[in-house]
């Protein structure tokens, strides 16, 4: 186990001054319930899932220009069980875990539910033994990575996006003009503007419409912070 220990120390990216707080953090309740006295990661859990929540909210407060509606949205996506559970399987925590026998005998250390728990817990073991600071360099690099993922995803139809950012003011409307075609008629492109009320707030080229519009509302995105 101590061997295993200094391994994932070195994937986490984290040497504990006490080292017993992983170990509590990679302790299903399940053996804890084996053995007398050993304490298992569920209050750990609990810590965690509010120190994640805080660095998420933290750095989507600073990062990231829509209402608390879309804010709120996009932590729960980050801290999903899900998401967590995919860190956990990033720093391979399952073969880490110390399970109840009959737990690791149906497949625990690699149930959902278990890795995004440790996952939650090894957040507040870091908190605990080397505080918030340390506890966020371990864990933005990992919200980060899923927040960039999810953009992405959500900008492949930038015209969607902008058109869901907008209508969070009510009365506002966007607008695509046509505003310029150059090139000959084989490679022709179109220039289109998107424009906010009179104002124009992205500009977009094109080998067809449809892709002068995405592009002049990935303009928009980009300038408006997104």
């Amino acid at each position: 186990m101590k061997a295993d220990l200094n391994a994932l120390q070195q994937r986490i990216g984290y040497t504990f001054r006490d080292i017993e707080l992983l170990t509590t953090a990679l302790t299903h309740s399940s053996y804890a319930n084996e053995r007398k006295g050993t304490a298992c990661n569920e209050r750990m859990e609990f810590l965690g899932d509010a120190v994640l929540g805080l660095i998420a909210a933290n750095h989507l407060y600073h990062s990231d220009r829509r209402d608390e509606g879309a804010l709120s949205k996009r932590r729960a996506e980050v801290v999903c069980s899900e998401a967590l559970a995919s860190y956990a399987r990033t720093l391979e925590l399952g073969p880490c875990l110390r399970l109840g026998r009959g737990e690791e005998m149906g497949g625990g250390a690699e149930r959902t539910s278990n890795l995004e728990n440790a996952f939650e817990a090894v957040v507040a073991a870091i908190y605990l033994d080397g505080g918030m600071d340390a506890a966020k360099s371990f864990a933005l690099p990992f919200l980060e990575k899923e927040l960039a993922a999810r953009r992405q995803a959500h900008f492949k139809d930038h015209k969607t996006l902008l058109q869901e950012i907008i209508q969070q003011n009510p009365g506002e409307r966007v607008d695509y003009v046509l505003v310029g075609e150059k090139g000959p008629d084989h490679d022709k492109k179109f220039i289109v503007e998107v424009h906010l009320h009179s104002n124009v707030i992205g500009r977009g080229v094109g080998h067809t419409k449809k892709e002068a519009e995405q592009q002049a509302a990935r303009e928009a995105l980009r300038l408006m912070g997104f």
